[in-house]
């Protein structure tokens, strides 16, 4: 069983930054890729940045050029570096390990609240 726990969410203000940790239980997290998400009040859950177990990054439109994530393997963890915040990016953001063999494996996290004040 893979536990994801996220951290680093808060209120800032428009132009600020923070950065979020997702630290993985298991033993499966450097065979993974992972990804962030975010789900903001009445919309639907969207991709904001993915990372596969070779380093390859993948990017949402909308935080492209501002946000960065990256992976600690000895670590289990995987960072989210989000720079000059807009108020369009408040949300819930949730860690997502997703793992493809013969069977397809996904967890989820808790999820972090992000809030940008303008």
């Amino acid at each position: 069983q893979v536990q994801l726990v996220e951290s680093g969410g808060g209120l800032v203000q428009a132009g600020g930054s923070l950065r979020l940790s997702c630290a993985a239980s298991g033993s499966i997290f450097s065979i993974s890729t992972m990804g962030w998400y975010r789900q903001a009040p009445g919309k639907q859950r969207e991709l904001v940045a993915s990372i596969t177990t070779g380093g390859i990054t993948n990017y949402a439109d909308s935080v492209k050029g501002r946000f960065t994530i990256s992976r600690d393997n000895a670590k289990n963890t995987v960072y989210l570096q989000m720079n000059s915040l807009k108020p369009e990016d408040t949300a819930v953001y949730y860690c997502n390990l997703a793992l493809r063999l013969t069977t397809n494996y996904t967890y989820w996290g808790q999820g972090t609240q992000v809030t940008v004040s303008s």
